[in-house]
């Protein structure tokens, strides 16, 4: 077996959840290398509204707010006009601000020495979170509501991430960052 079939195989292993057979989440492998026990994930905040598609949603509720306006205004309720601009005002800014916090997100590498989590945040700041990979444990949580939280645990410490993925998101990466430390464990004991 080649590299590269080597690399597809752990990927096919790493991360086979319902959202990665639907082809949905949010949680991608970037690198997956069980022999060397290096991987690599990236985890985005996701917008189903493209930068296109806005625009053309902004021209949609731009030309709707004028005729209405244009109607109030033909009619004598001028002031209408007014509201009318501010409603596109704050559909806009409602949109721009949700695009920012789409901005956030975390890259988790792993190797056999050290699994590193960088966190981007939508104001652009990042920190970088390092773990000894033979001490950390994923943990995830379930609520009573059917909602849960991932968490790193490491010396009596918790550290959540992945905050902005889904429910069904989280399960799978607990599933694929579990089987993703215990191959690097392997290669840390084998190498």
């Amino acid at each position: 077996m080649d590299e590269n079939e080597a690399e597809a195989q752990a990927y096919e292993v790493v991360g086979r959840g319902l959202s990665r057979e639907l082809g949905v989440s949010r949680a991608r492998t970037a690198l997956a290398n069980p022999r060397s026990g290096e991987f690599r994930f990236e985890l985005v905040a996701y917008r189903s509204l493209s930068a296109s598609g806005f625009t053309i949603l902004m021209a949609a509720i731009i030309v709707i707010n004028v005729i209405v306006g244009g109607i109030f205004m033909a009619i004598g309720a001028w002031p209408v006009l007014g509201f009318c601009g501010l409603d596109v005002a704050l559909v806009y800014w409602a949109f721009k601000a949700n695009y920012r916090a789409g901005r956030a997100g975390e890259t988790i590498e792993l190797t056999p020495a050290l699994l590193s989590l960088a966190r981007v945040h939508p104001s652009g700041s990042r920190e970088r979170f390092e773990f000894n990979p033979y001490w950390v444990r994923v943990r995830l949580h379930e609520q009573a509501d059917g909602r849960n939280e991932l968490k790193l645990a490491s010396h009596g410490e918790e550290f959540h991430f992945a905050r902005f993925l889904s429910d069904d998101e989280r399960r799978d990466f607990a599933e694929s960052l579990t089987s993703a430390l215990l191959a690097a464990r392997s290669a840390r004991l084998i190498g």
